[in-house]
């Protein structure tokens, strides 16, 4: 009897080790809206980011700031009871405000390690990654300016990247926030077509180069995925069945035409944070790391009731930090977005 128990709590505990190790990653986006420190840099335009600035940033503010961005974090690993493996983070002011992010006490458990770049954007916000180095394994990681050939003198955040193995797969993975609206969509649209050309012909020559990689592009960019500047520039399909080797597939797309969205404008949804992946990603063989596909949608939106605007005329809207100057104790105009890789 005993020996039939010891042999049945073995096997159970088999299964347990064998779930855990097919549980998929999660890899995850989220423009964090302006996480800057308290300082004043003199070489950027930072100022209303201070004690003495329009916002009268401090500490204080600072630190709930910083709270506010760890539970959200944590809650998207609850889910999976695992901390997403990669998340790449926009609108950071430094590697220092980073540093204090995955110092939080519920954030200090995955260990993060820090990927990120100065850029030349004026308001010096840059774009960055967190990650697991347990699974993922970096082998190089590098900063590539934005060109704009209609604009030389452009300034604006660069891409970052990196690149390194996951269970001895090679993978690169690259964040970007592509240049805002701000003039008018179609009379900025040449500056994200930039970026989207710029972006799909890295992806053209690590595959020219090995075929094998899987490449993951994620970012806030300032388009919805079906905009000229995905569909046609990056190339970024929408549904898998029309995938072609060496295309970009954008989970975003059907969820963007189901009527969803992680940031609001004049009453309507936009969803301008969108992760797209490679098709050998997609289409990988068995026994490879994979796209995994959840009830409905390969691309996922976290949510939850305290990251909403609760009641008045942006009752429903993401709650965000400040609104004009006043500050809101919210989280960020945009929510968070997330993939699962797994075999």
């Amino acid at each position: 009897m005993k020996k039939s128990f010891l042999m049945l709590c073995v096997a159970l505990l088999s299964v347990t080790v064998l779930w855990a190790q097919d549980k998929p990653y999660m890899v995850a986006f989220y423009n964090l809206e302006n996480l800057f420190d308290i300082y004043d840099d003199p070489e950027t335009h930072d100022e209303e980011f201070t004690p003495e600035g329009a916002k009268q940033w401090n500490e204080i503010k600072y630190q709930r700031k910083l709270s506010n961005m760890e539970r959200v974090l944590f809650d998207m690993a609850a889910i999976q009871r695992d901390y997403p493996i990669v998340i790449g983070v926009s609108e950071i002011e430094n590697r220092s405000v980073l540093e204090d992010l995955i110092s939080q006490p519920k954030l200090k458990g995955a260990n993060y390690r820090i990927c990120h770049f100065d850029s030349p954007d004026a308001r010096g916000v840059d774009v960055a990654f967190l990650y697991r180095a347990d699974v993922f394994k970096v082998e190089g990681m590098d900063n590539i300016k934005l060109v704009v050939d209609e604009l030389p003198d452009f300034r604006t955040r660069d891409l970052v990247v990196m690149w390194g193995t996951i269970e001895d797969e090679p993978f690169y993975f690259l964040v970007s926030h592509w240049p805002s609206r701000l003039g008018g969509k179609e009379a900025s649209q040449f500056k994200r077509d930039a970026c989207a050309r710029q972006i799909r012909e890295i992806k053209d020559s690590l595959l020219a180069a090995n075929p094998a990689t899987k490449v993951i592009v994620m970012g806030d960019f300032n388009d919805d995925a079906t905009d000229p500047s995905l569909v046609r520039t990056l190339g970024a399909k929408g549904k898998v069945k029309e995938l072609e080797v060496g295309d970009f597939f954008n989970p975003y797309y059907s969820m963007l035409r189901a009527g969803l969205g992680t940031l609001a404008y004049q009453d309507a949804w936009n969803l301008f944070d969108n992760i797209c992946v490679t098709e050998n990603l997609v289409n990988a063989p068995e026994g490879e790391l994979r796209l995994v596909k959840g009830k409905k949608f390969y691309g996922n939106i976290f949510t939850r009731p305290y990251m909403l605007q609760q009641e008045g005329r942006y009752k429903g809207y993401p709650l965000r930090t400040f609104v004009s100057n006043n500050f809101q104790n919210g989280f960020s105009d945009h929510f968070p977005v997330y993939i699962y890789i797994g075999k």
